[in-house]
């Protein structure tokens, strides 16, 4: 189900940057290689809270059917937004382990901005999508799903682009720590 943008100009306006978030995406993420200045005890550290993020984000997409359910399962039952919070995670572990305080501005600014967006936008769907059922979960009295993890449904979701992303970012940090660190 789509939502009627143009019954909601504030939706709109939050469409609009959400339709911007990969390129500006790409930009940040230029930006902050960059700048980044990882030492061998950064990238531990940080590439450890990633880990944390991303395996709550292969938990999450393994549990989640977008737009056929309201999901109650894994860690939808303590959380409401389970992939966006592991982004957050992923996203503060590249700061610690990028060691540079402008690169963590530029993350942070951006995750800020675009999981912001994201959690309105969705919010406003599922309410729209699924009513009552919606709101039963937000108030937390939705009945909890005991469906198990599925490896099919965390690829079919496209959390294998997620972990190649994470993998990808590692390396090229520890590279970065290889070729230039003192």
């Amino acid at each position: 189900m789509m939502l009627n943008l143009d019954a909601n100009p504030g939706l709109r306006r939050l469409f609009l940057i959400a339709r911007a978030r990969v390129a500006l995406g790409f930009l940040v993420a230029l930006v902050s290689f960059w700048l980044a200045r990882p030492t061998w005890a950064s990238l531990i550290w940080g590439g450890l809270i990633a880990a944390l993020g991303e395996g709550l984000r292969l938990w999450a997409s393994g549990h989640l059917r977008k737009g056929q359910e309201i999901t109650c399962s894994g860690p939808y039952h303590f959380l409401r937004h389970p992939l966006y919070c592991g982004s957050l995670l992923i996203g503060f572990g590249f700061c610690v382990a990028a060691a540079d305080m402008v690169a963590a501005v530029l993350v942070i600014g951006y995750l800020a901005v675009t999981l912001f967006v994201a959690v309105r936008l969705e919010t406003a769907t599922l309410r729209e999508a699924f009513g009552q059922e919606f709101e039963r979960y937000i108030q937390g009295t939705s009945v909890p799903s005991t469906r198990e993890f599925s490896g099919k449904l965390m690829v079919a979701n496209g959390e294998v682009k997620t972990l190649l992303g994470f993998v990808s970012t590692l390396g090229i940090l520890g590279l970065k720590t290889w070729f230039y660190s003192p």
